[in-house]
């Protein structure tokens, strides 16, 4: 019997403060809170691929890291990434690559509140 994975079907930032992060995500990108998470995550209601902020995993220093996740390339899908844009501009949310239009339609790349590098396209 041969053993695979197909793939992700849920995606989790580790962080240092799960409840500022979770209002940024709610707050700036409008996502909603899943109705149920478990202890110390907030679990958004996200498709196809749920989505969470959570309490870092033991062992995990993140204060001994400038950037995490530097490497991992994160994804949200939007309607509009030049209002998207605007809105997080206006916030003083830094943008790390500026919008432009791509393979996947406009895109732009943001740093979220725990340095994470999410880029959002319209798709």
């Amino acid at each position: 019997m041969t053993v695979t994975a197909d793939g992700p079907d849920f995606i989790a930032l580790q962080v240092r403060d799960v409840e500022a992060a979770a209002t940024f995500y709610e707050e700036l990108l409008g996502l909603r809170r899943a109705p149920l998470s478990p202890p110390g995550a907030v679990v958004f209601a996200t498709e196809p691929v749920p989505f969470a902020v959570r309490e870092p995993l033991p062992g995990v220093d993140l204060g001994s890291v400038e950037r995490p996740g530097l490497g991992v390339a994160l994804w949200f899908p939007t309607t509009d990434a030049q209002a998207l844009h605007d809105k997080l501009h206006a916030a003083g949310i830094p943008i790390a690559k500026a919008p432009e239009d791509g393979p996947f339609g406009r895109m732009f790349t943001f740093v979220g509140p725990e340095g994470y590098a999410i880029t959002t396209h319209e798709g």
